[in-house]
């Protein structure tokens, strides 16, 4: 029994008999101790106050800030041994790793525009032959289902909505670029100040030593295995998806090949978005054999791909299982926008293992 009770205990027998009601509103111990709980819970809700009103005002940079944890977490173990062993400064092998970031991202940027530039300007100096596409492919899909996609109305609404795109896409433009810097400007501190940081960390995280070990090995195991092996997994889904459009002789296929890779990243029906239309419209010029072909290879081959490569590619990485990946993404990209990818399986994952934390730290789960 803590001192101050006992003392409470004492006085009330000698003076109160059994009264505890007057010791309660008497004695400034229990007095003092119940003021520094209402201190506590107020200045608890204080500072809960102001760190909603700071997210809610910073939400816009959230990208960002998730962005420099992939970063940080992806080039720790490096940057420290650039740091302790080759005796680099800090500074410099923060830059490094930056440098690096901004190479990667780079190059995918550069063959993006590379490829679509000269096909959005072909698009927009041959609208009638673009036209003349749509055109037979709605024709081809009222053939099948007696729909029409290309109604006076629907035309209407696809032109109000292509007016909307050039502000909306430099509006994104602008932010993707805030986010960037705003990454590079917390990775840099996150790499320099990593011992401080992690530390900090480690004393708010109300948990055990080893459950604090097991929570940082997962957050980089999933993290390492989704920043890594998704992209190759659309990377991989992309080639053989422009294979296929190759064998079966669609034009620009390199085009095609490129978006069903990026529309991969969204998983069960990203890449139909791109290979349906794409059959569709051979069919809609009279190629029986070569829609067929792509139909079947892009079921088989484009459609499954993605499953094996995660089945092996990600279970090699970082042991994660294809279900945790596919549902984590799915969530991910609705709550995170692009670096959902990454944290999405993330929560998947936090939620499984808070549940064996909470095993270990409050007893066996029956």
């Amino acid at each position: 029994m803590p001192a101050y009770r006992q003392i409470c205990l004492n006085h009330c027998i000698a003076n109160h008999g059994t009264d505890f009601s007057v010791i309660f509103l008497n004695t400034p111990f229990v007095t003092s101790d119940f003021n520094n709980r209402i201190r506590q819970v107020l200045l608890l809700m204080l500072v809960l106050s102001l760190v909603l009103l700071v997210v809610l005002e910073l939400y816009q940079f959230f990208p960002g800030f998730l962005g420099a944890i992939t970063l940080y977490i992806l080039g720790r173990d490096r940057y420290l041994r650039l740091v302790n062993k080759k005796r680099w400064k800090p500074s410099l092998a923060a830059l490094l790793f930056m440098g690096i970031f901004l190479i990667c991202i780079g190059i995918p940027i550069y063959f993006a525009i590379d490829i679509l530039s000269s096909r959005i300007t072909a698009l927009i100096n041959n609208q009638s032959q673009v036209s003349a596409s749509l055109k037979s492919i709605s024709d081809q899909v009222h053939r099948w289902t007696g729909q029409e996609l290309l109604t006076d109305l629907n035309i209407q609404n696809i032109q109000k909505k292509a007016a909307n795109v050039i502000p909306s896409f430099l509006n994104s433009m602008l932010m993707i670029i805030t986010n960037i810097a705003m990454l590079l400007f917390l990775a840099y501190f996150m790499f320099t100040c990593s011992a401080s940081m992690e530390k900090t960390i480690q004393r708010f995280i109300p948990l055990q030593n080893k459950n604090i070990d097991m929570l940082a090995a997962e957050t980089k195991n999933m993290i390492k295995a989704n920043a890594i092996g998704i992209p190759l997994i659309s990377l991989i889904q992309g080639l053989f998806a422009l294979l296929g459009y190759w064998i079966f002789g669609v034009k620009d296929y390199v085009l095609w090949g490129f978006l069903t890779g990026l529309f991969a990243f969204f998983p069960v029906v990203g890449t139909m978005l791109i290979w349906v239309p794409l059959v569709v419209y051979v069919y809609s010029t009279g190629n029986s054999f070569n829609g067929t072909g792509l139909l079947i290879y892009s079921l088989i081959i484009t459609g499954n791909v993605d499953y094996i490569a995660r089945i092996t590619l990600l279970k090699k990485i970082g042991n994660v299982h294809p279900i945790t990946t596919v549902l984590g993404v799915i969530v991910g990209l609705q709550l995170f926008g692009f670096w959902g990818f990454i944290f999405g399986p993330l929560l998947i994952s936090y939620s499984l293992l808070l549940l064996k934390i909470y095993s270990n730290e409050f007893g066996s789960m029956k």
